[in-house]
């Protein structure tokens, strides 16, 4: 994982690999927030047993009261494929490695700031079940283990009642019809968010 990965605590989005510009489809194609290149990320909305959702605890390098919550994941490296980065970055926030990857659930754009400079990302959310509960940072960055203050596992109500900052915002509301009607047969396109 890359300094850069860290970045991904700011607006729940790794920023590494490719600075390849992506349309809304996927396809190469102008970013909509600010004309610059869209970096493509893979988050994972992982699950354990009991449909609690596992999530990252960042905050803004120097400042851990500036802080949030989101799902494990980062920028593609070389030429790697989403699903390849998914199982990666999720391998080196959290050292979980038994994972079923299913399908890509959601996907938006998203812009912030963080460290001092501003993200313009492409995400892809993908679903992944695990029955491996502990969690181990393995591969952090000195950047990361100075924004990443630890994991939580969450239940979908605790989420809906939490009065901290979750990426993406929604992700309470999303989770409970996750969960309610399963994976939808396309990905969803999230609203742009722009912190």
């Amino acid at each position: 994982m890359s300094a850069e990965d860290v970045a991904g605590t700011a607006g729940a989005s790794g920023v590494t690999g490719s600075a390849e510009t992506v349309g809304a489809d996927g396809a190469p194609g102008d970013d909509a927030v600010s004309g610059r290149p869209l970096r493509k990320v893979a988050r994972v909305v992982l699950l354990d047993g009991r449909d609690r959702i596992l999530l990252l605890h960042g905050h803004e390098p120097g400042d851990p009261a500036d802080d949030w919550w989101f799902t494990p994941g980062g920028g593609l490296e070389g030429d790697e494929t989403r699903e390849q980065a998914a199982l990666r970055e999720l391998a080196e926030e959290t050292g979980i490695t038994d994972v079923e990857l299913g399908p890509v659930l959601w996907r938006r754009v998203c812009s912030f700031p963080f460290a001092g400079r501003r993200w313009d990302q492409d995400e892809w959310y993908y679903l992944a079940r695990t029955a491996q509960t502990a969690t181990r940072a393995a591969g952090l960055t000195e950047l990361e283990r100075r924004s990443v203050a630890g994991a939580r596992w969450w239940t979908c109500r605790e989420l809906a009642r939490a009065h901290e900052t979750v990426y993406p915002t929604r992700l309470a509301e999303l989770l409970r019809t996750l969960l309610d009607e399963g994976p939808p047969s396309t990905p969803q396109t999230l609203d742009t968010e722009i912190v």
